[in-house]
């Protein structure tokens, strides 16, 4: 899908952080992974949209929020920096290239650093086929239980499903380990 299409159809999202239940949904993350951060930690809310909720969250929480958003933060002096934790939500489905983005955000962590993702995750290929997450034009990529434990072994890191639908993958604390 050509760029400005795909950017057409975010800008009909209604990311308002004003909105209780958009807070709520991004709570789903948001609380787990504050319950898991040291006061002081950094971080990065990957594909923040056009209205970043979840960093205006995290830093009413008290901690230091970078911004990226391929159409309304396109900031790529991020990739140069270390994070404590790297948050992706709803996001991911929507990569052309998710191997090379993950493997990228995964290295961006510090030790002990989280990549915390949320998105719905696919059953297996009888559900798939109705599933009605693969209808949105704009993902392009899916992920089930199995492939976030694959990436887990790949990196060498703890995998923990929160919820139905996000996953945290924690890298482990020696740096050799990515």
């Amino acid at each position: 899908m050509p760029s400005e299409v795909e950017r057409a159809e975010y800008d009909l999202h209604e990311n308002d952080p004003s909105d209780v239940r958009y807070r709520r949904f991004l709570g789903r993350l948001a609380t787990p992974l504050l319950a898991q951060l040291t006061l002081g930690a950094c971080g990065l809310d990957f594909g923040s949209g056009p209205g970043p909720t979840l960093s205006l969250m995290m830093r009413e929480a008290g901690y230091s929020v970078d911004i990226y958003d391929l159409y309304y933060a396109k900031d790529s002096s991020i990739f140069e920096k270390k994070y404590d934790f790297i948050t992706a939500t709803e996001v991911v489905e929507h990569l052309r290239n998710p191997r090379f983005e993950l493997d990228r955000l995964f290295a961006m962590l510090r030790p002990g650093g989280v990549l915390a993702i949320m998105t719905k995750l696919a059953r297996d290929a009888q559900a798939f086929s109705s599933w009605h997450y693969k209808n949105d034009k704009t993902h392009i990529a899916f992920f089930s239980a199995e492939t976030f434990l694959w990436l887990g072994a790949n990196w060498n890191c703890d995998v923990e499903f929160i919820s139905a639908d996000v996953v945290f993958l924690s890298k482990n604390t020696s740096e050799s380990c990515d």
